[in-house]
């Protein structure tokens, strides 16, 4: 009786874990601009900081614009746009 359980469970638990695994990596090719091949995106998220509990602050790159928004709860406000720096500012 203690043998036959021993066997299932030694059956069992890679077959059990190899489905989990089989439907994590689907799921990962299957969801938009995570698989392998990913679209050309027109806006990109640069930096974003937040601000509190449900705020923040977000530089978002579109076109050739860097726009300074600011995202909370309930609204998305732009705050100011600039054109794109031939370098990054550093300090």
């Amino acid at each position: 009786m203690m043998i036959a359980y021993i066997l299932k469970l030694i059956l069992l638990v890679p077959l059990v874990g190899g489905m989990a695994f089989a439907a994590l990596w689907m799921w990962r090719k299957v969801q938009p601009g995570m698989a392998l091949r990913q679209q050309v995106r027109l806006v990109k998220l640069v930096d974003a900081v937040p601000l509190g509990a449900t705020g923040r602050l977000a530089v978002v790159e579109f076109g050739d614009r860097h726009l300074l928004i600011s995202v909370s709860r309930g609204a998305v406000q732009l705050l100011s746009e600039q054109p794109i720096a031939a370098e990054p500012l550093h300090d």
